[in-house]
């Protein structure tokens, strides 16, 4: 069996207080991105999570241990991940696998949603990849209309920034809005994306709380902003935490021609809006 688990991209990203639990409250929009995984899975002696290339815990690997916790009694499994989606680039690619994985015994274990969050913050919006309004710490999913057809260019620089040391820095900085800030804004989101606009037509909306403190860490991502403007990107922004920043266009054959001038080795032209 091959699973995909798609990247997800943040079309915006509003900050709200952090909570009693360490967490902060937010309000976004996910999208998936044709960009995924590749997750093969198959009967084994015993349960084994593999990823090659890739050190540490492993997300997936959590989530098979808690299907097993729940009493999930599928056969032993060998779970070999193929990275497409780079890793700490704010694409949410480690949770992408994690609910691929906890979709394996969807319909035979209650309460997958409740094990989603307990997993991470983007874990729940990625059991059913699909156009979401996202609030709370990610654990309150909202579906939306599927946009119409768009596309991204990815600039991830390398990945490697730690979520953590973003929020960190953002609250250093004394990001964050209100409650009733954040209410606003998810209205604002769910009237614009109704009857699956395009987010190329709310750009005033496309905003990413996090890209101070993100530019804070790594100022890099400021030029890499820069770069997408200049190269015809109609939108650009930063997704998820960084460092990936993303232009947006209304085609592939768009998006393929800024990678074009941009030149750049890391660049990653894919659809956007819908799961591979």
């Amino acid at each position: 069996m091959i699973l995909s688990a798609p990247a997800k991209l943040n079309l915006c990203l509003y900050l709200g207080g952090r909570r009693e639990d360490g967490l902060h409250e937010l309000c976004s929009v996910f999208e998936p991105l044709s960009l995924a995984d590749a997750i093969t899975v198959g009967e084994a002696a015993a349960d084994e999570v593999v990823c090659p290339g890739v050190e540490g815990e492993n997300l997936a690997a959590r989530a098979l241990a808690a299907l097993r916790e729940a009493g999930w009694d599928g056969p032993p499994l060998r779970v070999e991940i193929e990275k497409r989606v780079p890793v700490a680039a704010g694409l949410g690619g480690g949770s992408a696998d994690a609910a691929a994985v906890l979709r394996l015994a969807r319909g035979e274990v209650d309460g997958l949603e409740e094990i989603a969050a307990r997993l991470g913050a983007d874990v729940p919006s990625q059991l059913d990849p699909a156009p979401a309004l996202v609030r709370g710490a990610g654990e309150e999913v909202e579906p939306l209309p599927a946009p119409a057809p768009h596309a991204a260019l990815l600039l991830p620089d390398g990945g490697g920034l730690s979520t953590a040391a973003v929020f960190a820095e953002a609250d250093r900085l004394g990001l964050g809005r209100s409650v009733a800030e954040l209410e606003e804004l998810a209205g604002r989101l769910r009237e614009a994306a109704a009857a699956g606009a395009s987010p190329l037509d709310y750009p005033e909306l496309l905003v990413n709380d996090l890209a101070a403190a993100a530019i804070s860490l790594r100022p890099a991502i400021a030029d890499a902003l820069a770069a997408l403007r200049e190269a015809g990107a109609p939108v650009a922004i930063l997704t998820g935490s960084g460092p990936t920043t993303v232009g947006l266009f209304p085609d592939l054959g768009s998006a393929a021609a800024a990678a074009g001038r941009l030149g750049r080795e890391d660049a990653i032209v894919c659809a956007a809006g819908a799961a591979p």
